[in-house]
């Protein structure tokens, strides 16, 4: 892939991390939002990555199934805020195959667009935990775990951007947001160093697998497809985030 392709991603996903780790800052409702405005963008791009026809109506399925999981993360009461999860991936899922039924038989791309389209109504959606995480208790303090998994994930979105193999820059990711998370924790909050940790190593290695994807791939993408892929892990993390909060913080 194009190293402009490879910039353009990562640089969406500083920026969406970015923001909504500053979202944390305000409010449990402002997390929210910029998680839910997040997704939408998310959605929009994710066909344009598949390269699928009915980009619109699998758009409108993954965003909306995605809307749906952050409204309900962050209005239903806890301490299971992620209850309604599965429900709303359900109603994605069964959106997409049911587009496709309506493209009717014969059309083109449908087996790569259902289980495509399906697989960004699961990783959008996880985009829905951030506004999960941030309604813990040990982020409704402070976003000390926030900032701190902000900050993994800068690092190991800077260490993907090294024109390096694989093979040298996914261990360096790994270690670098492993290690970055104890020693934002110890620098910036008050978060104990193992959960930092941890934390870092989930991010790295989320950030890490989407850099081995993009530099495999051998058709470029367009601007659009390439934010969606940047942005699409941070989403992703959102959900890993917030269980291993709920089990290292609780």
């Amino acid at each position: 892939m194009k190293r402009t392709s490879v910039a353009t991603a990562a640089g969406a996903a500083a920026a969406a991390a970015g923001a909504i780790v500053a979202s944390s800052y305000a409010s449990p409702l402002t997390t929210a939002i910029t998680a839910g405005a997040v997704c939408v963008l998310a959605a929009i791009g994710w066909p344009a990555i598949l390269r699928v026809p009915a980009r619109k109506s699998l758009s409108a399925a993954i965003g909306l199934s995605a809307l749906l999981a952050v409204v309900l993360t962050a209005t239903v009461p806890g301490p299971a805020f992620l209850a309604w999860f599965p429900a709303a991936v359900a109603l994605g899922v069964g959106a997409v195959f049911m587009i496709q039924l309506l493209r009717g038989t014969g059309q083109s791309h449908r087996l790569e667009s259902t289980l495509g389209a399906s697989a960004g109504v699961i990783a959008v959606g996880m985009g829905s935990g951030w506004a999960a995480a941030d309604r813990l208790a040990a982020n409704a303090a402070d976003s000390g775990m926030m900032l701190v998994t902000g900050v993994s994930i800068l690092v190991a979105i800077a260490v993907s951007l090294l024109p390096l193999p694989d093979r040298l820059v996914a261990p360096a990711a790994l270690a670098l947001a492993t290690l970055a998370g104890p020693l934002g924790a110890l620098l910036l909050t008050d978060v104990p160093a193992l959960a930092a940790a941890v934390v870092g190593l989930a991010c790295g290695a989320v950030i890490a697998g989407t850099r081995r994807l993009l530099v495999g791939r051998e058709a470029p993408l367009d601007p659009i497809a390439a934010v969606a892929a940047g942005i699409t892990p941070v989403l992703a993390i959102g959900s890993v985030v917030y269980f291993l909060d709920k089990l290292l913080l609780s």
